[in-house]
C-alpha cells in the first residue's frame, strides 16, 4: 500500500470531522472568522483531497460581524444517517475571559453540495457539538460544558442530550457523562458504537503542545465511561522533536475493506521559536481494534509523518502554480472575513476583482479583504492593482494576514496632499500597543497607472516587491519576519489563536466613501525550498 506524508490537509484546516458514504470520504474543518463557513473536502482514496463546498453561505446560517479573532465557526461535526447529511457547528461570539458565548446549530442537506437548510438552534452550554445516530433510530447530541465559575473546572465535561428531529430541538434530560483525565480541558467529543460498546473520543490538553486524543467507553450511552488503558491514544506532548506537534482533536473512519483510520489536528512548527505559520492542519493515522475492543493507533501514540493509505498522493498538483483570474465567480480557494453580505465588499466586474474600501484592516465587522490560505512554507504571490487613492485614508494592496493585530500590508495610498505613494505597514502583537509600524519610507508613485505588487516568503523570511507599468519588480522595505503570522504570535496565550496565515488582496476607505480598487489577477506560486518541511 502506498505511503503519504502528513498532513493530508495542509494549512489552516483544524478540528477534522471525517465521514464515509459509500466510496466517498468527506472531512469538515473549522473556518473560524472566515466566510463562508466550514470547509468540506472530498476524497476517494484518503490521499488526495479536493475542497467541494463551504455550506454556510448566507446570513440565516452565519453572521460573524463583530466576532473577535479566532471566534466564529468552531469544530464542525459532519455525519450521515442514511438519508441526508447533518452538519453541527458552533458560532463563538466571545472566547476570552471567564465567559464563552458559544451558540450551537444544526443544518442538513440531501447531498454534500447542498442545498443546506436554515439552521436549527441547539444550545449554548459549550462548544464542539457533535451528533450521533444510534442504531435504534435515536439521535444524540454531545458538546463540552463550559463553567465560568471554574467549579471545579472551566472545561466541566461532556454533556449528552437526545435530539428529536421531528420537534427540531433537544429533548429530555441532560447528563455530564465524562469529565476527562488529569490532562484536563476535555472537549471535541464524538460518539461511536461497536460490539455493544458506546465509545467516546475526546480532545484534551488544549490546542497547543499538550494536545491529545483521549478515548473512553461504556456499555450504555449514559455511562459511566471508563478511560482507555493507555489514556491518550494519540499525542505529541511527550515527543517535542516529533515532526507532527499539537496532535489531538480527532475522528474515526472505516474503509470499505474494514481498515480504521484516525484523522486529527496537528501543527508543524518551524525551527524558529516553534511557530506554526500554517496553523493547525489535518493529518491521518492508521488505527486498529484490539481483541479487548479498545482502539490503538498504529505506531502510536506519537503521530507518524508517513502513513499507508489506499491512494497515491499527487505531488505535482500540490506544488503547481495557482493563477486566479476573475471571470464568472470567485475561485473557491478564496474567503473573506465575517460578513454574509459579500456584495458590499467585492464584485467581479470586467474580468477584474473590484474591492470596495470599507473599514480598516483588522476590523471585526466589515472590511474588504479577499485572501487564500498559505499552504506551503515558501511561496511567491503577485497581483496587479489599479487604484486611484485620494488621501491617506484610502488604501488598497497586497497583505500577508493572520489576525487583527498580526499582518503585513503593502498598500497603494496617498499622502494628505493627494500625491499617490506606496506604504509598507506591519502590525505585530509583540509590539506593546498593537499600533502600526512602518518598516520603510513611503515611495512616491505617479497618480495614475497600474502597480504590480508581490511578496516572497521563504520560511521565516518575507520580502515585498513592487513595479510600475513597464518596469521590473524591485524590493521595498527590509526582510520581515514571516513567522509572526502564526498561532503562537496571534495575540493570545498558547490556547487562544486558532487560524493560520493568509495572503490576499485588500482595500480600505476610512473616509467611508467605499472607493473601489480593481485587481487584474492573483498568483500563488509554491516554491520547493530547503526550509520547507513538507516531504514528498
Amino acid at each position: 500500500m502506498p505511503q503519504i506524508t502528513n498532513p493530508i490537509l495542509p494549512g489552516f484546516n483544524p478540528d477534522p470531522s471525517i465521514l464515509r458514504v459509500g466510496e466517498d470520504y468527506y472531512i469538515a474543518t473549522s473556518t473560524f472568522e472566515w466566510f463562508p463557513g466550514v470547509q468540506i473536502h472530498h476524497s476517494k482514496d484518503l490521499a488526495n483531497w479536493d475542497l467541494v463546498t463551504r455550506p454556510l453561505t448566507r446570513k440565516a446560517q452565519l453572521d460573524m460581524r463583530g466576532d473577535p479573532d479566532s471566534c466564529g465557526v468552531w469544530a464542525p461535526c459532519l455525519t450521515h444517517d442514511g438519508e441526508k447529511f447533518w452538519l453541527v457547528y458552533t458560532d463563538v461570539k466571545r472566547k476570552d475571559g471567564s465567559f464563552k458565548d458559544a451558540h450551537n446549530y444544526i443544518v442538513t442537506a440531501p447531498a454534500i453540495e447542498g442545498p443546506w437548510s436554515d439552521p436549527i438552534y441547539a444550545n449554548s452550554s459549550g462548544f464542539d457539538p457533535s451528533l450521533f445516530h444510534d442504531d435504534d433510530g435515536k439521535k444524540w447530541f454531545v458538546n463540552m460544558l463550559w463553567d465560568h465559575r471554574t467549579r471545579p473546572l472551566k472545561f466541566a465535561g461532556i454533556a449528552l442530550q437526545e435530539f428529536d428531529p421531528a420537534q427540531g430541538k433537544l429533548v429530555g434530560p441532560i447528563k455530564n457523562i465524562y469529565q476527562g483525565t488529569d490532562l484536563k480541558l476535555v472537549e471535541g467529543p464524538h460518539l461511536y458504537k461497536r460490539n455493544g460498546w458506546y465509545y467516546l473520543l475526546t480532545a484534551e490538553g488544549g490546542t497547543a503542545y499538550d494536545h491529545a486524543v483521549t478515548f473512553a467507553r461504556s456499555r450504555t450511552i449514559w455511562g459511566p465511561y471508563e478511560t482507555h488503558p493507555d489514556k491518550h491514544i494519540l499525542t505529541s506532548k511527550d515527543a517535542p522533536f516529533a515532526a507532527l506537534q499539537r496532535a489531538g482533536h480527532g475522528d474515526l473512519v472505516e474503509t470499505p475493506e474494514g481498515k480504521t483510520y484516525l484523522v486529527h489536528l496537528t501543527g508543524r512548527p518551524t525551527t524558529q521559536n516553534r511557530r506554526c505559520v500554517l496553523g493547525r492542519e489535518t493529518a491521518i493515522q492508521e488505527a486498529y481494534w484490539g481483541e479487548d475492543d479498545w482502539i490503538h493507533v498504529k505506531h502510536g501514540p506519537v503521530p507518524s509523518l508517513h502513513v499507508e493509505v489506499p491512494g497515491t498522493f499527487d505531488a505535482a498538483k500540490y506544488w503547481s502554480e495557482q493563477r486566479y483570474t476573475f471571470e464568472g465567480a470567485l475561485h473557491k480557494d478564496f474567503q473573506w472575513l465575517r460578513t454574509p453580505e459579500p456584495e458590499r465588499i467585492f464584485a467581479l466586474k470586467d474580468n477584474k476583482l473590484r474591492l470596495f474600501g470599507r473599514e480598516s484592516i483588522g476590523s471585526w465587522f466589515e472590511q474588504s479583504l479577499v485572501a487564500r490560505r498559505q499552504t506551503h512554507f515558501s511561496y511567491d504571490a503577485e497581483t496587479v492593482l489599479d487604484f486611484a487613492a485620494t488621501d491617506e485614508r484610502t488604501m488598497a494592496g497586497l497583505t500577508a494576514y493572520y489576525s487583527r493585530y498580526n499582518f503585513f500590508y503593502l498598500a497603494v495610498t496617498a499622502h494628505s496632499d493627494g500625491q499617490r505613494e506606496l506604504l509598507l505597514m506591519s502590525s505585530e502583537m509583540s509590539w506593546p500597543d498593537g499600533n502600526l509600524r512602518f518598516p520603510a519610507d513611503p515611495v512616491q508613485i505617479p497618480n495614475t497607472g497600474k502597480v504590480k505588487l508581490a511578496l516572497r516568503i521563504r520560511g521565516p523570511k518575507l520580502q515585498f516587491f513592487y513595479a510600475l507599468e513597464g518596469q521590473d519588480l524591485q524590493p521595498i522595505g527590509p526582510v520581515l519576519d514571516a513567522s509572526l503570522l502564526s498561532d503562537e504570535c496571534g495575540g493570545h496565550q498558547a490556547h487562544g489563536s486558532f487560524t493560520g496565515a493568509f495572503v490576499g488582496m485588500a482595500a480600505h476607505d476610512l473616509n467611508g466613501t467605499a472607493s473601489p480598487a480593481d485587481f487584474d489577477y492573483f498568483v500563488y506560486r509554491p516554491v520547493e525550498d530547503p526550509t520547507d518541511r513538507y516531504e514528498i
